[in-house]
This record gives C-alpha cells, sequence and structure tokens, in this order.
C-alpha cells in the first residue's frame, strides 16, 4: 500500500450530486483543498476554491495524476436507481483503486438497505444485515469488497451510514422530488404512513460528519459507524413544512392538503418500467419504524457530531426549495434567483 498522503486535500467523486457537493462544500468551508470530479460544468454552489477535474472515473491512471496528494477519497458517485446492479460495483471497483493508488482513506455515504427488513428505533451499528432487496444486496456486497481490501491491508475506509438524504443545494432526493413536489400549488406528499418514524440526513450536517471523520486520529483501517441525522414520523415532517412555508410566505390561504403516493399502481407500471420497479422494491422503508443508533461516531467525534435542530433544517430545506422554484421559473442557474 502506499505511503498516505496529508489529509489536507480531498478528492470527491461525483462532485455535483447532492452529496458530492454538501461534501465539497464541508471541506472547504474546514479549510481543506478541494478537487471535484466532475462530468460537466460545475453546479450552483460549488466552492470556489474547488478545483475541477473532467476526468472519468473509469481513467484511474490519469484521474490519479491529478489528484496527487489528495489523503482522502469521498466517493460520492451517483447511479441511476435502475441500474445499480450493473454499475455499483464497477464504480466502486475505480473508486477503491483510485484510493490505493493515492494512499488516500476511501470516505463512502452508505445508508440503511444493507438491513433490509431488521429495522428499529433505533438500529444498532452491529444489527444483522440481511437485505432482501436488489438495492441492499448491492450495498453488502459494496461494503464487503471495502471491508476485504482493508483486511489485506491495501485500503483504509470509512463507512457512513446515513438515512435519506434531504436539505443543501441542488435538488434529486426524496424530499424535494415527492414531498415538496407540489408545494406551491398547495398539496404535500408523503410516501406513507403519517405515524412511522423514518430516518433523515441533513445533508449540511452529513458533509460536516465526514470532515470531522477525515480528521480524526487513529481510526482502524476499517471504521463504519452510523450518522443518526434526525429520526421523524412524517406527520413530524409535514408539520414542520407547513411551519417553514407560513414563515416564508410560502403557506396558501386554504392550508395544504396532504396525500400519498399510489404505491399499487407503482408497482403494477414497475412491470414494464424499471426504475418504478426499483422505487416499488423500496417502498417498505416508509412503512417499517427506523431510525439509526450512532454510539460509534459519538465515541469518535463526541461533542463535534453536526447537528442541526429538525425545524431548523427543514426551513433551510423550504427556502432552498423556493430558490431553485425561482431559478427554474426564471431560467437562471440553480441558487441564483434572488
Amino acid at each position: 500500500m502506499n505511503t498516505p498522503s496529508t489529509p489536507s486535500t480531498v478528492l470527491i467523486l461525483g462532485a455535483n450530486g447532492r452529496i458530492g457537493l454538501a461534501a465539497a462544500q464541508a471541506f472547504a468551508a474546514a479549510g481543506w483543498q478541494v478537487l471535484a470530479q466532475v462530468r460537466r460544468d460545475a453546479v450552483p454552489g460549488m466552492p470556489p476554491s474547488a478545483r475541477l477535474l473532467r476526468v472519468p472515473v473509469d481513467d484511474v491512471a490519469a484521474l490519479a495524476a491529478q489528484a496527487a496528494g489528495a489523503g482522502v477519497l469521498v466517493h460520492a458517485l451517483n447511479m441511476h436507481y435502475a441500474r445499480w446492479e450493473r454499475e455499483a460495483m464497477p464504480l466502486l471497483s475505480h473508486a477503491l483503486d483510485l484510493a490505493q493508488a493515492l494512499g488516500a482513506r476511501l470516505m463512502l455515504p452508505g445508508n440503511v438497505y444493507n438491513y433490509g427488513l431488521n429495522l428499529s428505533v433505533p438500529t444498532p451499528e452491529d444489527a444483522p444485515q440481511r437485505p432482501h432487496t436488489r438495492h441492499g444486496r448491492v450495498r453488502v456486497a459494496m461494503e464487503a469488497e471495502i471491508e476485504r481490501r482493508c483486511r489485506a491491508g491495501a485500503l483504509r475506509a470509512t463507512v457512513l451510514t446515513a438515512g435519506d438524504f434531504y436539505g443543501g443545494d441542488g435538488t434529486g432526493t426524496a424530499f424535494d422530488l415527492v414531498i415538496l413536489r407540489s408545494l406551491a400549488r398547495g398539496r404535500l406528499t408523503y410516501p406513507g404512513p403519517l405515524d412511522v418514524p423514518h430516518a433523515w440526513a441533513y445533508l449540511p450536517d452529513l458533509g460536516r460528519a465526514f470532515v470531522a471523520l477525515a480528521e480524526a486520529p487513529a481510526l482502524p483501517d476499517f471504521f463504519r459507524c452510523h450518522f443518526a441525522g434526525h429520526t421523524l414520523t412524517g406527520a413530524q415532517v409535514l408539520d414542520a413544512v407547513e411551519s417553514a412555508a407560513a414563515a416564508l410566505g410560502l403557506r396558501p390561504a386554504a392550508g395544504f392538503k396532504r396525500g400519498g403516493l399510489p404505491w399499487g399502481l407503482i408497482r403494477v407500471l414497475g412491470l414494464a418500467v424499471p426504475l418504478l420497479r426499483a422505487l416499488a422494491d423500496m417502498s417498505y422503508l416508509w412503512r417499517v419504524p427506523h431510525g439509526l443508533d450512532d454510539a460509534r461516531l459519538q465515541s469518535v467525534l463526541g461533542d463535534r457530531v453536526p447537528h442541526t435542530a429538525p425545524d431548523a433544517a427543514l426551513l433551510e430545506t423550504v427556502r432552498a426549495w423556493a430558490r431553485a422554484e425561482a431559478a427554474r421559473a426564471t431560467g437562471a442557474p440553480r441558487g441564483q434567483a434572488a
């Protein structure tokens, strides 16, 4: 294994995506040099100090040459939801090879798919991983390969498991694509029963957690932990969104109507549409109560675990959504509306 570089430079793969951008912002704010691997121009919100690397992930040698000196590599590459089985492991392999070539510590945002139905409030970090979906089996295989390379002495890695993403710049999470999608028309949509606790991760907090772990001394070669984030019922989420909308002048005079998703229809359409089939497979996450126990993260970071109060996080999330909607209406780049 190569001698690790001094971890003052971070390479973020997929830096234009939601978690990649949140990580870029957090590392830059903490004084790190950010190398942002992207396929196109930077999205609004990318730190001005970030250096863009427009090199394909599969060109490991070229990317390693341009990222020389990076001591941390964040694997934030996003795959189309219907192509996980085909794309996830090859992309991970490129990221692992790149981390080894750089001598960098790999950091991976994990999720709760690994646990299948074996979820609870909260889910312990050593809970058995028994996935029953294709996406869950892919995630288990990914983490197993990371751990295998670490045990062989070829890699150092951190897996930080979190709930559903929300907040930050940009669009593309279930929160903005489902819950907030029709807010301007006076409707809020929640994908499951309103009384079921669900694990959420506010992206600015999650990005700061990655920074804190990257700066933590003496982590094991393979370190896996949970980011607890917020555990909220659907009713708590929608109540906070309504309060945020009222504070921002977005609440309709007649109030909001609340609705759900037609999961039965989605399952039927999924017989012909791979994306809908994949979404239907994961619908159990809205019915099974779950949160995340972050004892390991607390043991390492103590009071440095980032935590924005849920109401404040949801207010900022609705504010960012409103900015994005205004930008879309005027044709301005995302995040540049007045």
